[in-house]
């Protein structure tokens, strides 16, 4: 008798951390990690996947270089079976960020709620110095939305 076995390749952890003393961090190099990273995640996310994460890491590094002095640091943690993107943002202010209401006549403020909308989960860790912002921002695989038809 055959037993048909199916094997599921463990996939490498993959990460990035980055820190920036000076308290500028930059949002379009943690966009260009997060791309980085993701191409190499198998199974491969789709497009739509990666621009998510892109648009909360960047949210994410932007809140934290407005609103606390220092320096932060950027912590980049894909999953395993590459199913999402764990984003930490660490900084020196102890305010734990707020959505504002919203108000569509508004220029800006709007960055929590677009990283809520994207991410599976989003909490915030007081720490001695400051706080840690974790979104795990779900990723979608191409070949599942293939099949799915997608």
């Amino acid at each position: 008798m055959d037993i048909s076995l199916r094997t599921h390749p463990r996939t490498q952890d993959l990460g990035y951390s980055r820190t920036w003393d000076t308290g500028m961090c930059s949002s379009a190099d943690a966009r260009d990690a997060v791309a980085a990273l993701l191409a190499a995640a198998r199974p491969a996310p789709l497009r739509r996947s990666v621009q998510d994460a892109q648009l909360v890491v960047s949210e994410l590094l932007t809140n934290a270089e407005k609103h606390a002095p220092g320096p932060c640091a950027l912590s980049l943690e894909l999953r395993p079976g590459a199913r999402s993107l764990r984003i930490c943002v660490t900084d020196t202010s102890t305010t734990p960020p707020h959505r504002r209401p919203p108000d569509p006549g508004r220029v800006g403020g709007h960055g929590l709620h677009l990283v809520t909308m994207l991410s599976r989960s989003l909490e915030v860790t007081e720490l001695p110095e400051g706080k840690r912002v974790t979104a795990t921002v779900p990723l979608v695989a191409a070949d599942a939305a293939a099949r799915d038809g997608e």
